[in-house]
This record gives structure tokens, C-alpha cells and sequence, in this order.
């Protein structure tokens, strides 16, 4: 899941995967879509340094929720029925760049406590 820029529409989409799938066919794009998410209010992050240390970096986002009046709510359905989930956004290619140089964003979807 990557966030698009607002230009970014369907036609635009599929004609950048038009124009991968000729410059690297090698590629499968069978599952690559375009699609609107309305996630809802949702705390972030964004981790810097290998995957393995990413624990620290959901215990600030844990005490940013409890210091916000915020409740953590993975798995919990939105208005929509869709199901809350924790999503990560990877914006390094881990094969090219140096574990302690990787980017995540780690994000939770969260409400509000009464």
C-alpha cells in the first residue's frame, strides 16, 4: 500500500503499469490495483532502521494513544463494516538498501475513548 498524490487517478495508474509492463516484463503486475482507502483516524509513525526493532518504535505509538484519550482498534469494523487493520508501508527496497537505513510507516487505526 503506497499513498498516491492526488493527481494520481485510475487512467494515470494504469498507464504507468502499461508502461512498466513493456519496460519490464519480467515483472507480474497481476496484483498491483488502484483503490481508495478511507481508513479513519489512525495514529503513525515512521521507523527508521530494521524490521526487527520496529516493537520500539508501536510501544511510542502505544503511549501516544494512552496519553490521547485513544484506543488501539485492530480488528474492530469501522462505520463502512470494513475491519480495522495495522498497516505497514515500506519506502525501501530491503535488498538495496542497509537495514539500519530502512523506512516504514507503521500505522494503527484508533478511537476515541468516550
Amino acid at each position: 500500500m503506497v499513498r498516491q498524490p492526488e493527481f494520481v487517478t485510475p487512467e494515470i495508474f494504469s498507464w504507468a503499469c502499461d508502461i512498466l509492463k513493456k519496460k519490464r516484463p519480467e515483472l507480474d503486475f497481476s496484483k498491483a490495483r488502484f483503490e481508495t482507502y478511507t481508513e479513519g483516524l489512525c495514529v503513525q509513525i515512521m521507523h527508521q532502521g530494521p524490521y526487527d526493532d520496529e516493537p520500539a518504535s508501536m510501544k511510542k505509538m502505544e503511549e501516544f494513544v494512552a496519553a490521547n484519550n485513544l484506543e488501539i482498534a485492530i480488528g474492530k469494523k469501522s462505520p463502512e463494516g470494513l475491519v480495522l487493520r495495522h498497516h505497514e508501508i515500506y519506502l525501501n527496497d530491503p535488498r538495496k538498501t542497509a537495514a539500519k537505513n530502512l523506512k516504514t510507516v507503521l500505522r494503527h487505526p484508533v478511537r476515541k475513548l468516550q
